[in-house]
């Protein structure tokens, strides 16, 4: 009982460990690390990745995968550019009603997503991995390759606009992480993805409509990978195809760093902040320390062997369906 105690104890709290101990490993490397600056810095380039992050860990408490958040970040980004240029370029003008397409789209992509998964009965990370090139090869469509600007001073405030020497952006993503947890512990849609992560045949049993769960859980990613479009949108003022690019490492690394189990019915949201700022305190601090990008991949990489070997117990686990 004592060992199974420790190893329960480990997997909780390793990861913030974890984190404390990197902020005093860089600051005790480089003094500059600490300051408030890059503090938020590490806050700027956490915000979007933080959002996709959140939304891919309702799907794999749902003991399920999605790998479509590149394509569809692009897509919201592009329709997003589109739409606010179209209807003014300000969001003192109508285009404000930009980003609530910008939402829409997300949840209809990843309502899509959920429907090809669920009703073609096709593998979670199959179906999502092909709408994500299909999200991919929509939004080069639309852009034709080129980049728009979004230059609107209101809009670009997300990033230049900061209370208390952090930009707004951070309280954005603060507010949509407190969204998401009480999603996940106040509703019961929130406690249907732990039920389906902790035992689908159980949930069948228990008269839960799985394959419903199912689609919300991806439609409500959608959602959360819209807002992500959009701080990356606000924090470098350009949509274009490549601004999904990457975010499909950054969140999955993340969302598994930070304690998140892969098949489902452990972790959450807090796990997933705690992931995501161990993945750019890392990438942060190696950059001001000084060391070059291969030996950060390499770090991480070495991490989430770490977090799946920590989480993992050998003899029962089923892997990602």
């Amino acid at each position: 009982m004592g060992s199974v105690l420790t190893r329960d104890v480990l997997v909780k709290w390793a990861p913030l460990l974890v984190l404390i101990v990197l902020i005093l490993f860089f600051a005790a490397m480089e003094p500059r690390f600490f300051s408030v600056r890059n503090f938020a810095r590490i806050g700027i380039s956490s915000a979007p990745a933080l959002m996709v992050a959140i939304g891919v860990t309702f799907i794999i408490i749902m003991g399920s995968i999605d790998l479509s958040m590149e394509g569809t970040v692009s897509v919201c980004a592009v329709v997003f550019a589109f739409a606010f240029i179209a209807m003014g370029g300000t969001l003192a003008s109508f285009a404000w009603l930009a980003l609530p397409l910008a939402l829409l789209v997300g949840a209809a992509v990843g309502l899509l997503n959920g429907l090809v998964h669920v009703k073609l009965k096709i593998p979670s990370f199959m179906a999502s991995l092909a709408m994500g090139f299909v999200g991919t090869g929509f939004a080069l469509l639309l852009t034709g390759g080129d980049r728009i600007r979004v230059e609107d001073d209101l809009f670009r405030g997300l990033l230049t606009t900061r209370w208390f020497n952090f930009p707004i952006m951070c309280y954005v993503a603060v507010a949509f992480l407190l969204i998401a947890w009480f999603i996940q512990t106040r509703t019961t849609l929130g406690r249907n993805f732990y039920a389906v992560g902790g035992g689908e045949d159980l949930a069948h049993a228990s008269g839960l409509n799985v394959n419903k769960v199912r689609i919300l859980g991806f439609t409500l990613a959608g959602v959360f990978y819209a807002v992500g479009a959009l701080l990356a949108v606000g924090r470098i003022g350009i949509a274009e195809t490549a601004t999904g690019s990457n975010f499909m490492f950054v969140s999955i690394t993340s969302v598994v760093v930070g304690g998140t189990a892969l098949w489902g019915g452990i972790g959450g949201v807090w796990n997933t902040l705690i992931g995501v700022l161990i993945v750019n305190v890392i990438n942060n601090g190696m950059v001001v320390i000084g060391l070059p990008g291969y030996v950060q991949d390499g770090v991480l990489g070495v991490l989430v062997i770490a977090a799946v070997v920590l989480s993992t117990d050998r003899k029962s686990v089923t892997f990602v369906k």
